[in-house]
């Protein structure tokens, strides 16, 4: 526990845990079986009128006890905030009070009496009885506040280390329960997104987690075997494939909301382990998708936030209006001078160079033209844009463009300086996207990891014939960080992966 001796944190546990047993020799379970609640603390607060001198049951858990002889005074916290109730001997008996006396902050206790005002102003409850739910061993690390020499303000023993926050998430929400309007957030954000799709008649589906091959995106997998087929198996690093194969099969509309792993480093914006969406939708194109993705970025902030502009990192954006749009071969021969679609390896290593990126030996031009994309270009994509039509070479899976050559129709969208989504008008020609496959074997072959696996059964599928179809994938714990203002993935998520504790 931050800021707390170990050697205290144990006298603490040891002498709860002598609590625990003397309530067990009084008879009472320190780990009950249920409550029976009618109100919560922000029902007492909002309808105080309709509730003083009422009588309601609430649960939750001690936050702060101010105990003085006969009478104490307590803070409960439950989902909903935290509200003070009052316990007196006289009203629930010497019994039960002096039970009481071995309850500790971080207990969680259930109470029943009547709502009232104190002296003080502050809408509390009157305790006619309590009951002891689940005894805390392990003490929570509540902040303590004190004065110093200069009349400022000291907080002490507060849970504010990141890491410890992130790996111990439970004591996360009860001291910091501020955090939890991230992930309530979180969860009317996919609520929206299903409505909106829904609404639009796309169809939820379920692809499956563990592939015999994997595809769809530019990742290394995480492996697996499977005992009895004596098989390898990779966990999805996309749904991509799977999604479109139920187009071929005859679906118009598709998504599915899911976990997608990839074995790759960490950072701000990436865990091994986080959540797309991707739809599939035919004879549509990425012209079609640019607009259905405005639309469902303006629902999704209304719906959720009741507004569509927003102060993220400092700028002010405005999901209401259209986003831009800038072609990424265009963009960077402003930037850089660089023709990237006739530029050699070579000539592309030596630009990246000038920006102090230093190549792998094995990446391939595609791979080295999104890196001087990145250094270039994306941090300074501030308010929402489309990034058009990519090179052949960074996109296996989508369709050539129409009327460029060595193009393909894609878009990526980006707001401050993240990618916040990914869509193509989709290949759908079976002997192109065998050509493709073949050709990132190649990469594969010099050197890049995490260049396209070739995935014989997708092209056999091709062959029966896809629709023109546009696709769109939209990573779920980015979004939630754009609507919520968080700069790490791991403010997003409730259990980020982290490296083994010491």
């Amino acid at each position: 526990m931050e800021n707390q001796n170990t050697q205290e944190v144990n006298d603490l546990i040891l002498r709860r845990l002598e609590e625990l047993e003397e309530l067990k020799k009084r008879g009472v379970n320190p780990f009950g079986y249920e409550f029976y609640t009618d109100s919560n603390s922000e029902q007492i607060k909002q309808n105080f009128d309709q509730l003083e001198g009422k009588d309601v049951s609430i649960a939750g858990r001690i936050m702060a006890i101010r105990k003085m002889g006969k009478a104490s005074f307590v803070h409960l916290q439950d989902s909903y905030g935290k509200i003070q109730f009052y316990l007196r001997l006289d009203d629930v008996g010497e019994e039960s009070y002096s039970n009481f006396k071995l309850f500790d902050i971080g207990d969680i206790i259930g109470i029943s009496g009547f709502v009232f005002k104190t002296k003080t102003g502050e809408i509390s409850v009157h305790a006619k009885s309590i009951q002891l739910l689940a005894k805390s061993i392990r003490p929570i690390p509540i902040a303590k506040e004190s004065i110093d020499e200069q009349g400022n303000k000291v907080i002490h023993d507060q849970f504010a280390d990141k890491e410890m926050r992130y790996r111990q998430r439970y004591v996360d929400l009860i001291v910091n329960p501020e955090v939890k309007d991230t992930f309530k957030k979180r969860s009317k954000i996919i609520s929206e997104i299903r409505k909106y799709l829904d609404k639009n008649n796309f169809l939820e589906v379920e692809t499956p987690i563990l592939q015999p091959l994997y595809g769809g995106a530019a990742a290394r997998p995480f492996i697996t075997h499977h005992n009895t087929l004596d098989t390898t198996l990779y966990m999805r690093i996309a749904d991509e494939l799977y999604l479109k194969r139920l187009i071929v099969g005859g679906f118009d509309a598709v998504y599915e909301i899911s976990k997608d792993f990839r074995n790759e480093g960490m950072d701000r914006t990436h865990n091994p382990e986080f959540t797309m969406m991707e739809l599939y939708i035919a004879y549509k194109d990425y012209n079609w998708m640019m607009v259905f993705v405005e639309e469902m970025f303006k629902h999704i902030a209304e719906k959720v936030f009741g507004t569509t502009i927003f102060q993220i990192e400092g700028n002010k954006i405005d999901f209401g209006k259209p986003w831009n749009r800038i072609s990424m071969v265009d963009e960077l021969q402003k930037v850089t001078g660089l023709d990237v679609l006739s530029a050699t390896k070579d000539e592309l290593k030596a630009e990246l160079l000038k920006h102090q990126i230093k190549p792998e030996d094995g990446d391939s031009k595609g791979k080295l033209i999104d890196q001087l994309f990145e250094v270039t270009i994306q941090n300074n994509l501030i308010q929402p844009t489309f990034i058009t039509d990519y090179p052949v070479e960074l996109s296996p899976l989508a369709k050539k463009h129409r009327n460029r050559e060595g193009l393909v129709e894609r878009f990526e969208g980006f707001v401050v300086g993240r990618e916040i989504c990914n869509a193509f008008s989709e290949l759908n020609d079976p002997i192109d996207q065998k050509e493709r496959f073949e050709e990132q074997s190649k990469a594969r072959d010099e050197g890049d990891e995490e260049a396209h696996q070739v995935d014989y059964d997708f092209v056999r599928a091709l062959e029966y014939g896809m629709p023109p179809t546009a696709g769109l994938g939209v990573g779920i714990d980015r979004l939630v960080m754009l609507f919520t203002n968080q700069s790490s993935i791991r403010d997003v998520i409730l259990f980020p992966q982290m490296k083994a504790e010491k």
